[in-house]
């Protein structure tokens, strides 16, 4: 039997099989340790084989099918190991704040090139715009810019004032979204109006700090009433960029990629080298210096993981 894993809780598996019925399975022993440098063999989003077991309730995973692309990050513990945050993706959408609390332009731009890296469109969703007052609509404005010209879609919303909620369910429809942000941006509050049926934890914003705090252990796809299904990460307060040499990272940033072609020397990565078309557009204007400052950080950190 086939079917789609939409909950794991560790060793356990929720999938749902082609009747529509969730069957608890696990993973067979094997398929476990088979040289995966993952420290999750299956993640929400899988399509897996399985059979039942005898006179039980239970199923049995036997085999993962191929993926046609997944989100990693690196596991918490293990530096040298990965998390897939889930699979069989066709959009992935991030919910960022100006304010209560602010989403750092660095965690924004990792966040697109881990799924631009994977070949997954991005789309962010700005969230709490009724609390913007005028400098933190100015930054919305800059954020429409820069994000614009790098040819991600940016969309403000108010999950509390239902601002703009039409277009996210017309967004969601018929696809298969990853839903991801930093702590407190407001996505299970968007997740309760998008599943009014399904119990969803919210918890209060921290005074001291206008931070979140995280409700999600483990990442749970739902299915939409309008069609589509919605797949809840873990809040994570950074992504590790991971499998990116540091010569290939620019070509996840695409309006530097658009610049490429017209560097002198075809393996530019854009920092020391004469005659550059992206330090020519940054210094003229054309480019944004908070998306220069995230690439540069990313490349150090890349360099450094490629040298240990």
């Amino acid at each position: 039997m086939k079917g789609i894993v939409y909950k794991s809780t560790g060793s356990w598996y929720k999938v749902k099989n082609n009747d529509g019925n969730i069957i608890v399975c696990r993973l067979k022993g094997k398929l476990r340790v088979k040289g995966l440098k993952v420290t999750n063999p299956v993640s929400v989003g899988d399509v897996v084989d399985f059979e039942m077991e005898p006179q039980k309730k239970t199923g049995i995973i036997s085999k993962i099918n191929t993926r046609k692309n997944y989100l990693i990050r690196k596991s918490v513990n293990l530096s040298k190991q990965y998390h897939i945050i889930a699979s069989n993706i066709d959009q992935a959408v991030l919910i960022a704040t100006i304010t209560q609390p602010e989403t750092l332009n660095e965690f924004i731009d990792r966040f697109l090139v881990s799924v631009t890296a994977y070949g997954i469109p991005a789309v962010i969703l700005v969230n709490k715009i009724d609390l913007c007052k005028d400098a933190q609509l100015k930054q919305l404005a800059e954020w429409e810019t820069i994000y614009n010209n790098a040819d991600y879609k940016i969309l403000p919303i108010s999950v509390e004032k239902g601002t703009n909620l039409d277009e996210v369910k017309d967004l969601f429809r018929d696809k298969t979204t990853v839903l991801s942000g930093n702590s407190g941006v407001g996505k299970s509050s968007l997740l309760k109006k998008l599943l009014p049926n399904e119990e969803i934890s919210i918890k209060e914003i921290s005074e001291i700090h206008k931070q979140g705090v995280h409700t999600t252990t483990f990442a749970e796809m739902y299915d939409l009433s309008g069609g589509g299904r919605l797949i809840d990460t873990p809040g994570i307060r950074g992504i590790g960029v991971v499998d990116i040499a540091p010569d290939e990272l620019s070509n996840f940033f695409p309006e530097f990629l658009r610049l490429k072609s017209h560097c002198k020397f075809n393996n530019c990565v854009h920092i020391n080298e004469p005659n550059c078309a992206v330090k020519t557009a940054l210094e003229q204007g054309d480019l944004s210096f908070s998306r220069y400052n995230s690439y540069l950080s990313i490349f150090n950190d890349n360099k450094r993981e490629n040298y240990r």
